[in-house]
Formats: structure tokens, sequence, C-alpha cells
């Protein structure tokens, strides 16, 4: 395996990182606001975006990696189901809130 460039290195750090803060904003928002994402049509959008967001991270876990990073191994199989699954909860979850405020208003 060849090293990477420090700057693409570095890139990657950097976005890991804005990444994770998106997602821990997401569920920050989640937890405290939870009232307003299901009953205004503002959280009606939020609830949109986020569905698009889990959804597409959903159909990447099956698109954007070959199967041969986990097929045949344990732990990266029970890893592969387990997030797929918690992916899969999220996209429902979110389109059901936005969908329940699409047809409320």
């Amino acid at each position: 395996m060849q090293n990477i460039s420090r700057i693409n290195r570095e890139m990657m750090y950097v976005h890991t990182f804005f990444i994770a803060l998106a997602v821990l904003l997401m569920g920050l928002l989640c937890i405290t606001s939870a009232k307003a994402i299901i009953s205004t049509p503002l959280g009606n959008k939020l609830a949109l975006g986020f569905f698009i967001f889990w959804f597409m991270r959903l159909v990447i876990q099956f698109a954007g990696y070959s199967p041969a990073l986990w097929r045949g191994k344990r732990f990266e199989t029970a890893m592969h189901i387990l997030f797929s699954i918690l992916w899969t909860y999220f996209s429902v979850v979110f389109f059901m809130v936005f969908w329940n405020g699409f047809t409320v208003n």
C-alpha cells in the first residue's frame, strides 16, 4: 500500500472532522428540537434533508464499497449489517416525519 500525499491525508482528516461535526449537530438538533421538527414547516424541510442525507448514506453503503471489504469477515459483516439497519431506520423515520408533515400542511 502506498502512502498518500500530505495534502490528501490532511484533507481527509478535515473532511472527516466536518462530517462528524455535521452528524453530531444533526443529532443534537433532533434531541433538543424534536417537537419543532415534527410540527413546523421548517422542521418538515429539515426532516426531508435528513432523510436524503441518511438515504444517500445507505445507498453508498452498497454502491460505493466493494463487498470484498466485508464479505466472509465476521466482524466487518456484522458492522455492515448493523449500520445498514441503522441507516435504514434513520431514513424511514425521517421520511415518515417529512411525509406526515407534508400531508398535514
